[in-house]
């Protein structure tokens, strides 16, 4: 069943719990986002995309496998808005349309740093084994 990218665009936003009729586009959320440097679209820019229906910009975008999860954009929001859970809602729509993940489980172990702490190696499991 095909759905556009209105009704998209609304289950992407009842997923995340963030309300984005909060935004106001100050774009605080981007100058805290310690990986907004790597991203395509930065994350009041990913609100606004959400506000106008655009999900397909943002499923072709690397921003939602750019996104740390760290939640500093909603710290730092004075509404109250995370860009950080529509992000992560993208890119869980992302994967459920696909049917596949952006990375194999197999290729993990490649990324992994021994300086990297135990629960962003468990959050990638999460992220990316089905």
């Amino acid at each position: 069943m095909q759905v556009n990218e209105k009704e998209q665009a609304a289950e992407i936003v009842r997923r995340s719990g963030t309300d984005i009729s909060k935004c106001m586009q100050c774009g605080k959320c981007t100058a805290a986002c310690p990986a907004g440097y790597k991203m395509d679209i930065q994350p009041h820019r990913v609100v606004w995309e959400l506000i106008n229906e655009h999900v397909d910009v943002l499923q072709k975008a690397v921003t939602p496998w750019k996104c740390l999860s760290c939640f500093a954009c909603a710290e730092r929001c004075p509404r109250g808005v995370s860009p950080a859970a529509l992000i992560e809602s993208v890119r869980l729509s992302i994967i459920r349309q696909q049917g596949e993940n952006c990375i194999t489980v197999e290729e993990i172990p490649a990324y992994i740093d021994e300086k990297m702490p135990q629960q962003a190696i468990v959050a990638a499991f999460r992220k990316y084994n089905k």
